[in-house]
C-alpha cells in the first residue's frame, strides 16, 4: 500500500508538472491573427514633390527627334482602401529637348499633366499606373523666324514609389505623353510624341 501511494503521488506530480509547462509554453492562449502587411504604411493624404528626368521622342510630319533632360514638380493625393491606392496629381515640367534637323529645330521647353493614379500597396512599396490630359509647347524655328504653338493631348505611363519615412518617398515613373499638330507659319502642322523618364521625390503631409 505505501508503495502504491508514493506510485500515485508521483505521477499526480508529474502530471501538475506537464500542466504547468503547457502553460508557460502558451497553449493555452487564444490564436491572435497577424496583422496585415498593408498596415504598417499610410500612404493616405496631400502631398508635395520634385522629379529630374530625361525627355526623347518623335515630331509628327517632320524628322525631328527632340531629346533633352528634364526637371519639375508635382503635387497630388492619395486614397487609400487596404492595398489599393487611388489619387489625382498634377505636374509641371522645364525641359530642354531639342533637335536641329538642316535648318529647321523643333523644340519642346515646357509642358504638364493633369492625371490620376491607381496603385497596389504592398507595406511600404506601391506600383501604380497613371494617365490624363497634357499640355505643353512646341516651337518652330527655321532661317531666324520662330513660332511658339500650345498643343493638349494625353498622357499614359505606370510608376514605383516607395515609403522612406512616415512622411517621405522616392519614386520611378514613365509617362508617354502625346501633343497634337497645330498649324505653323510653315503652313504645316506639327504634333510631338514623347518618352519621359523621371525620379523624384514626394513630402507626405
Amino acid at each position: 500500500m505505501r508503495k502504491s501511494a508514493i506510485a500515485m503521488a508521483g505521477l499526480a506530480l508529474m502530471a501538475a508538472a506537464g500542466g504547468a509547462q503547457a502553460a508557460d509554453l502558451g497553449y493555452n492562449r487564444p490564436y491572435a491573427a497577424p496583422a496585415p502587411a498593408y498596415a504598417a504604411y499610410n500612404w493616405m493624404g496631400p502631398y508635395i514633390g520634385a522629379n529630374l528626368g530625361y525627355q526623347w521622342g518623335d515630331t509628327t510630319h517632320a524628322p525631328n527627334k527632340p531629346s533633352g533632360t528634364v526637371f519639375g514638380g508635382q503635387a497630388g493625393y492619395n486614397w487609400q482602401n487596404g492595398q489599393m491606392v487611388y489619387g489625382v496629381e498634377t505636374d509641371f515640367q522645364w525641359s530642354n529637348a531639342d533637335d536641329v534637323i538642316f535648318s529647321s529645330k523643333f523644340s519642346n521647353s515646357w509642358f504638364g499633366t493633369v492625371r490620376g493614379r491607381l496603385g497596389y500597396a504592398m507595406n511600404n512599396v506601391m506600383i501604380y499606373g497613371t494617365g490624363g490630359f497634357a499640355y505643353g509647347n512646341i516651337e518652330l524655328e527655321i532661317a531666324g523666324l520662330s513660332e511658339s504653338r500650345s498643343s493638349y493631348g494625353w498622357t499614359l505611363g505606370a510608376g514605383a514609389e516607395v515609403g522612406l519615412t512616415p512622411n517621405w518617398t522616392a519614386k520611378v515613373e514613365y509617362l508617354y505623353f502625346d501633343l497634337a499638330n497645330r498649324t505653323f507659319f510653315t503652313g504645316t502642322s506639327h504634333g510631338m510624341e514623347s518618352s519621359l523618364m523621371r525620379a523624384g521625390v514626394n513630402y507626405k503631409f
